[in-house]
């Protein structure tokens, strides 16, 4: 940037005009790339339906960039409170949206409910020795990996699951956190685990698992993904365009493929 402005100076009073015109230019594109580039902070469990849905968006916005940041909501939201230049942002659970509105860093009234899950307990798939949650007692079972509750939604669903099944006590001490549930997911794909506790879309990804229940939907807290512009967004046009792409009929599709519920 320095060689072009002092390209401008040096310029006798008729190249002025085309270094004016060039420095335009320059500044018109770097201002083009920043604006049609945007972060996107989501949970982990989004990571392979979100790929899809931005291929489609893509294609109709062609000039714009997405790049998305997976982690655990919880992560995710202490990332945006320590000023990370987020977006939009897509949470596994409503506890990590509100603490970021109760903090006034969501744009005015762009909060939306996207999507709905299920839990569900896996296993290995070649392993027989759980049949339902309560097996889970069972002293064949000595480890059950879930996400940690206080950063991943997935495993303080969990936790409530087996809480209302009257286990949690029993089982706590099998317990195996992860950082999110696709950690979760690889540790009983690997077999370093007895069972696990996931997201049923998390399940369908993977062939070295089975489903062997899904939890009763009043064991635990209703399962909803919400969606925000940050306020601290350098693209809000952009960002709310992608939003309402997300929120669209072509998207929803998307979502149902992979085991999803539209909300």
């Amino acid at each position: 940037m320095r060689q072009k402005i002092s390209l401008y100076l040096s310029a006798k009073p008729c190249g002025r005009a085309r270094a004016i015109a060039f420095l335009l230019i320059f500044l018109t594109s770097c201002t083009l790339q920043q604006t049609n580039l945007l972060t996107v902070s989501a949970a982990a469990s989004l990571r392979n339906v979100l790929e899809e849905v931005k291929q489609e968006y893509t294609k109709l916005q062609p000039d714009v960039k997405i790049i998305y940041n997976f982690g655990a909501s919880g992560a995710l939201q202490q990332q945006i409170e320590q000023g990370a230049d987020v977006d939009i942002f897509i949470s596994a659970a409503a506890k990590q949206m509100d603490a970021l509105e109760g903090k006034k860093l969501l744009l005015a009234n762009s909060r939306k409910n996207l999507l709905g899950n299920q839990i569900v307990l896996i296993v290995p798939k070649n392993s027989n020795s759980v049949s339902s949650f309560t097996d889970l007692k069972s002293d064949r079972i000595t480890k059950i990996a879930l996400g940690e509750p206080n950063s991943v939604p997935a495993g303080k669903y969990a936790q409530e699951v087996l809480s209302y099944l009257n286990i949690l006590e029993t089982t706590k001490k099998k317990f195996v956190f992860a950082k999110d549930v696709r950690q979760v997911l690889s540790y009983v794909e690997t077999e370093n685990v007895d069972a696990g506790i996931v997201y049923v879309t998390d399940a369908n990804q993977s062939r070295l698992v089975k489903i062997i229940a899904t939890a009763p939907a009043q064991s635990h807290s209703p399962i909803v993904y919400p969606v925000a512009v940050m306020q601290s967004s350098k693209n809000v046009a952009q960002a709310k365009s992608f939003t309402e792409f997300l929120l669209n009929k072509k998207a929803g599709n998307i979502y149902q493929k992979y085991g999803f519920k539209k909300i």
